[in-house]
């Protein structure tokens, strides 16, 4: 803290600003308390004015391309700015994680890990400009998740510049494989090995809003694959063929009965297979996905699609009077933990009174983001919005509306103010 402005600083404000220290210890009652004082005041009010910057460096990113697999070139941009901003130990790690870190004052206080997203769903070669209209920004990727990279550098920035200092440590993260088939790689690692043991809470920022994802939705995902000799549509007629196969799994599929509470879906979401129309393809495959927040629904709903899908591959044998058999393989693309807290959880009710204490409205719920490996592995996590608000996430239409943004950075950083604490 910088000494002339801890002159200023009454009694009872240092006491609310050394307060938050205490949160770890007091996990388990879900006890937590805003910081408070001129230091923090000065602090949420440079959040507001440098909103501008925060916004360029969203735009900037995401003009940068980061599809799956290959979000390098933005990692790397990304640490560039870690860097400039004063964070140490900046760097990439072997999962192609960015990662900087501003070291707390107290060994003993628990750290706090916030991160947003490197990666996207769009592949190589989508356009990535980013177009204005008023306070509205478009671009594919632009708030999820451009908007927690930009939240994510401003609470450093905002840190940094005005002199708090946090009890623990704060790890700042670009993650790798948030998306799709990048099954949460990223986070993985820095979980199991870069920073294993050094994490106390685990905070994301994805998307726009002031929603709080608490609890962590389960997947399971699959390639469905049936193979066999395939042949000429009339001179080879009469054996087993993939693309029937694959239609009678996915009739089996789409006939399953699940739940609605607990909440349960699957998802035939991608097809393929099959060369010429007068050809009987040699292979014919699906790739789907099944979510619940609830583990042993999802293991129910698991067992009854792998018995649909075997049962077409002996259906369609069945079928014809050939030697010619098919054969079927399931590859594993992506199995997301899952888990819940309870809203008293001390790290739920720092974001519900950051919140409170900005005038925002926020809500509890649950999603499959960054936040579901920490979960899973004990950790105290969510995922939070970024502020402002969107639309068209996923799309090459997404949108983001810019009004009153720099609540969704004041809220990123009281909550991290209020999980490592002040010094």
């Amino acid at each position: 803290m910088n000494p002339s402005m801890r002159r200023r600083l009454a009694p009872s404000a240092l006491f609310l600003l050394a307060a938050p220290a205490v949160a770890a210890a007091q996990a388990q009652r879900g006890a937590t308390s805003v910081p408070d004082g001129p230091l923090v005041r000065q602090a949420l009010e440079y959040a507001a004015r440098t909103e501008p910057q925060t916004i360029e460096d969203q735009v900037a990113l995401c003009q940068i391309e980061a599809p799956p697999f290959k979000e390098a070139r933005r990692a790397q941009e990304y640490r560039a700015r870690m860097r400039a901003l004063g964070l140490v130990n900046t760097r990439i790690d072997s999962e192609g994680n960015a990662i900087g870190e501003l070291p707390g004052s107290d060994p003993r206080a628990s750290s706090v890990l916030i991160s947003g997203h490197l990666d996207t769903v769009f592949p190589e070669g989508t356009d990535v400009r980013v177009r204005r209209e008023g306070t509205v920004l478009h671009g594919p990727g632009i708030g999820d998740d451009c908007r927690g990279l930009a939240v994510v550098l401003a609470v450093a920035r905002t840190m940094r510049e005005s002199g708090l200092r946090p009890r623990g440590t704060v790890y700042f993260v670009g993650t790798v494989g948030e998306e799709g088939a990048g099954n949460l790689r990223g986070v993985r690692h820095l979980l199991q090995n870069e920073l294993k043991g050094k994490v106390g809470y685990f905070l994301s920022v994805d998307g726009a809003g002031y929603d709080i994802t608490k609890d962590a939705v389960a997947s399971h995902r699959y390639r469905v694959s049936y193979a066999g000799p395939g042949g000429h549509s009339y001179g080879a007629f009469g054996m087993p063929n993939p693309i029937h196969a694959l239609g009678r799994a996915i009739a089996k599929v789409s006939e399953l009965q699940v739940p609605s509470s607990p909440k349960v879906t699957f998802n035939v979401g991608v097809v393929g297979g099959g060369t010429s129309v007068n050809s009987i393809a040699d292979r014919a495959s699906m790739d789907v996905d099944m979510r619940s927040q609830d583990q042993a629904a999802l293991r129910a709903l698991d067992e009854r699609f792998q018995a649909a899908i075997r049962a077409a591959l002996a259906e369609e044998n069945a079928r014809w009077r050939s030697p010619v058999k098919l054969t079927l393989h399931v590859d594993t693309i992506g199995i997301r933990p899952g888990g819940g807290q309870p809203e008293s959880a001390a790290i739920v009710q720092a974001g519900l009174q950051a919140a409170r204490a900005l005038g925002v409205t926020s809500r509890t719920t649950a999603s499959s983001t960054d936040a579901n490996v920490p979960i899973s592995l004990g950790i105290p996590a969510v995922t939070i919005d970024g502020g402002g608000s969107g639309r068209g996430a996923h799309s090459l239409q997404e949108s983001y509306d810019t009004r009153d943004s720099h609540k969704g950075t004041q809220w990123a950083l009281l909550y991290i103010l209020t999980l490592a604490g002040v010094r």
